[in-house]
């Protein structure tokens, strides 16, 4: 699957956009922020997802699911 195909519904999306943009004029020290701040926005997805999961599974026990 190419990447235009599968960000083709959304191509003003800020990630559509990342995952397009050209890393050839980027210095190391560049591409080394870039990671980081990638890392770090990875690790924030994931907590937010944690808080969903145990939102979630507080709703199932309220309402015995």
């Amino acid at each position: 699957m190419d990447d235009d195909d599968f960000f083709s519904s959304r191509p003003s999306d800020p990630l559509s956009q990342l995952v397009r943009q050209d890393l050839g004029p980027l210095s190391q020290d560049e591409l080394a922020e870039r990671i980081e701040t990638l890392k770090a926005e990875i690790q924030r997805v994931e907590q937010h997802m944690s808080a969903v999961d145990q939102h979630k599974s507080a709703a199932d026990a309220l309402f015995k699911r």
